[in-house]
């Protein structure tokens, strides 16, 4: 098989599995100049983001800038970049790209990035989380708008066919009646809490909006060792992302229809991914959704193909107004979680190249259709918004509205730095 054919092939498969509909041939043959921008000292290439353009057959990556020679080369091998650079502003200038793909994790420079790719006039996808506070994600929109491009944001379970079978399953067959309560949970690992909250909140939040809708309303609770968390408590966390506070966090978001959302991350000596997802509980049953299902068991035991499907979101379903699998008195099963009816079946065989396929795709459709991204960074901005109001309800000790009246990081303000 020659290399364009599997990489229309791998594409294909990846997109199908994400229910997303490829273009008719001959619907468009621009081929999209695109640019990588990563640095491998501060923030890297979360989640193989210099692979992200790979499964696409009309995009060509004509640059990888990274300010540090060995990690700039080797990066730019994988991506199959024509060219490289250490300043990404030189790229820009010269490559004059289509598309632009912003790989650190770290936030601390995404607005930068992003306003100078705007300038360029390039469309773009952007590693999560957005930024570290609302005054950057709106100056990032701002930027983005002011331009009318279109820039996605790295929200891959959004994107899965898996999540959207969930939401049709619950909007039009009702199969768990009428939701009364979200519940989610963060991965709980050594960034649990305050940390947690932005890292894997900003997924969480993400798909409390797109099952519930927009939030009206948060309250929130943090303590730090058990105790009351205190302007002292606030610190960097793990990775450059802004300030956080605590290592317990409780928050409750208010939707319409009276309907409760709530997030909770707890640092304890069992840390367990396996919990990191999401419930939707109904009048009549229950849908679990955890985004790490691999995380129950070891890496090391995992298989190959176990784990690249690890990263594909797992759902059951529990068919049980009592919201609780049950037996009769002879131990006979009267409730017990089960698949999804219908649920699709996805199958990676390519983690580092898969993941993103379908949002770039997406990208790609929206650039020629003319709409936003189906996760854009204007998504990325109202996680952002729940994130910060966790630590606004906090830090005023009263349940905050939206949009959030102040823009800038409560921490900072309550720290007087």
């Amino acid at each position: 098989m020659t290399e364009l054919n599997r990489r229309t092939f791998l594409a294909g498969a990846a997109l199908t599995a994400a229910g997303v509909a490829l273009p008719a041939r001959g619907q468009s043959d621009k081929i999209y100049r695109a640019c990588i921008i990563g640095d491998s000292e501060q923030g890297g290439y979360g989640h193989h983001m210099h692979l992200a353009f790979d499964l696409h057959e009309r995009i060509k990556v004509v640059g990888l800038a990274d300010p540090h020679e060995e990690g700039r080369a080797k990066h730019a091998a994988e991506a199959k970049a024509e060219n490289t650079y250490a300043d990404y502003k030189e790229m820009l200038a010269t490559e004059k790209p289509d598309i632009v793909a912003v790989g650190p994790r770290w936030t601390v420079n995404h607005q930068e990035y992003v306003e100078a790719c705007a300038a360029a006039g390039a469309h773009g996808f952007l590693e999560k989380p957005l930024c570290s506070d609302l005054a950057e994600a709106d100056a990032i929109v701002d930027a983005v708008e002011a331009k009318d491009l279109r820039w996605a944001i790295a929200y891959n379970f959004r994107m899965t066919e898996t999540i959207r079978h969930v939401k049709k399953m619950i909007n039009d067959e009702k199969i768990i009646g009428t939701v009364v309560e979200v519940r989610s949970r963060g991965k709980e690992d050594h960034r649990a809490g305050g940390e947690d909250l932005i890292v894997l909140g900003t997924h969480l939040f993400d798909l409390m909006r797109y099952f519930m809708g927009d939030p009206l309303w948060c309250q929130s609770d943090i303590t730090h060792n058990g105790k009351t968390a205190l302007p002292e408590h606030v610190r960097e966390g793990t990775e450059p992302l802004g300030p956080v506070l605590g290592n317990r966090i409780h928050a409750t978001f208010g939707f319409d229809n009276g309907i409760a959302g709530h997030f909770s991350s707890m640092r304890t000596r069992e840390s367990n991914g396996g919990r990191w997802g999401i419930d939707i509980m109904g009048t009549t049953g229950v849908i679990s959704i955890r985004l790490n299902p691999g995380a129950r068991k070891p890496v090391v035991k995992m298989t190959r193909e176990e784990l690249m499907n690890s990263i594909v979101p797992e759902v059951r379903w529990l068919e049980d107004s009592g919201w609780a699998a049950r037996s009769d008195r002879d131990g006979a099963p009267v409730s017990a979680w089960k698949a999804l009816p219908g649920a699709p079946e996805v199958n990676i065989t390519d983690e580092s190249r898969e993941r993103h396929a379908p949002i770039v795709a997406d990208l790609v459709a929206a650039i020629e259709e003319e709409r936003e991204p189906t996760t854009s960074v204007q998504d990325g901005r109202a996680a952002q918004e729940m994130i910060q109001a966790v630590y606004a309800a906090y830090v005023a000790g009263k349940r905050v509205y939206f949009p959030l009246e102040s823009r800038s990081h409560p921490l900072p303000d309550w720290t007087g730095s």
